[in-house]
């Protein structure tokens, strides 16, 4: 019985150690929960093929696969018939998205996305039949039944006019589903909490680890590389929930990234790291234009021919003859000089100065590269 009072009265004391700790370490610094993420800890994605009734007359029409689904569906209850008795004028076939994320329990409801795959013009005001949600395993984990929730609108005339708001043919059902089985996660079972950084970095990777180390005490973290840290948990499971929540407030300073370019092909925007350098070099930007005016002369030609009376002049075939005239203009090369220990702002500010494009300040930055000045890496997405 002391055993077991003076074990709760250290842990009663240690908690504030712990909290003050944490308190002293986070000056400006990212919590280990907006960096970092549990392995073992996520979402999985599930997916299932059902269908949509009580539609408009904006369903599938004569489509085989809504027609066959139609008819497996009403087999299921007794009936027999053919599916070229059956019309889908006002029934969909759709997939049904949805993400479960980690320790949901069997009975606890998903929001579901539920979208035509066949030739539906809108689902609106459809109700999703009972649909079973499959997992990556092929099992099935949750059901899916509802009414549909569309943002989206769809008008056609006799003419073949159409005016289409939003998406019409995506809808929603918030809650729509039911978990009917738990995904297995390695969390409890597990003597060790893996972190595992969103941005590999090993200097932020040994930051966390004296981090935790400095609050739960020495060799509790250990980096295992640039992206994970392992963390030694508590031996009793009941006691590693409120470990993980003490471990993910822990604050940390991360380290300053490395020197990259990033190039959108696509848009042309262009983000500079902030540790992005250049050494002593010289650049010289300029403009050469060159305009080509094409004219046409005609020239009048004349015959002359001598008879008795004398001298006459008749006209003659005229002579065209092309007149090109070419201009060139060319505007003063502009050049800026990059000193030793050059910044980001610097190097903005000369580009900015010259008045180059995003496509002249992406040749400048190739350029700069090239020559072994620009201290950092190009990436283009």
């Amino acid at each position: 019985m002391q055993t077991v009072l003076l074990n709760r009265l250290a842990r009663l004391c240690l908690l504030p150690l712990l909290l003050l700790g944490m308190a002293v370490t986070s000056v400006q610094a990212d919590r280990l929960k907006d960096m970092t993420s549990i392995a073992g800890v996520r979402s999985n994605q599930l997916v299932g093929y059902g269908v949509v009734v009580g539609l408009a007359g904006t369903g599938d029409g004569s489509s085989g696969l809504t027609l066959q689904s139609l008819q497996s569906m009403v087999s299921q209850f007794g009936l027999v018939t053919d599916a070229a008795n059956l019309n889908a004028k006002n029934v969909a076939a759709v997939m049904v998205t949805a993400e479960m994320p980690a320790f949901m329990k069997p009975g606890q409801r998903l929001d579901i996305t539920v979208s035509t795959i066949g030739g539906a013009k809108s689902l609106r005001g459809g109700t999703l039949l009972m649909t079973p949600m499959l997992g990556a395993d092929g099992e099935t984990y949750a059901i899916a039944q509802g009414n549909l929730v569309v943002g989206g609108l769809g008008v056609a005339g006799n003419d073949g006019s159409s005016v289409i708001v939003n998406i019409p043919t995506v809808g929603r059902i918030p809650r729509g589903a039911s978990v009917e089985k738990m995904v297995d996660t390695p969390f409890q079972s597990t003597e060790n909490v893996l972190l595992n950084l969103h941005q590999s970095d090993f200097s932020t990777a040994m930051r966390v680890a004296d981090a935790v180390n400095e609050v739960f005490g020495p060799e509790v973290a250990t980096p295992l590389d640039a992206s994970t840290i392992k963390v030694r948990a508590p031996v009793d499971p009941a006691q590693k929930v409120s470990f993980v929540s003490l471990l993910e407030n822990i604050e940390v300073d991360p380290a300053r990234p490395a020197a990259k370019v990033i190039v959108n092909s696509r848009t042309g925007t262009i983000v500079i790291g902030g540790d992005v350098r250049v050494t002593p070099s010289v650049v010289t930007h300029g403009s050469l234009t060159v305009r080509i005016n094409e004219d046409k002369d005609v020239t009048q030609a004349t015959n002359v021919a001598q008879n008795a009376q004398g001298a006459v002049v008749t006209p003659g075939e005229a002579t065209i003859t092309d007149d090109t005239e070419i201009i060139i203009e060319q505007e003063p090369a502009r050049a800026f000089i990059f000193d030793p220990g050059v910044e980001l702002s610097d190097v903005v500010d000369a580009i900015n100065g010259v008045g180059a494009s995003p496509a002249d300040m992406v040749a400048i930055l190739e350029a700069l590269r090239e020559a072994g000045s620009l201290r950092a890496e190009i990436i283009v997405i």
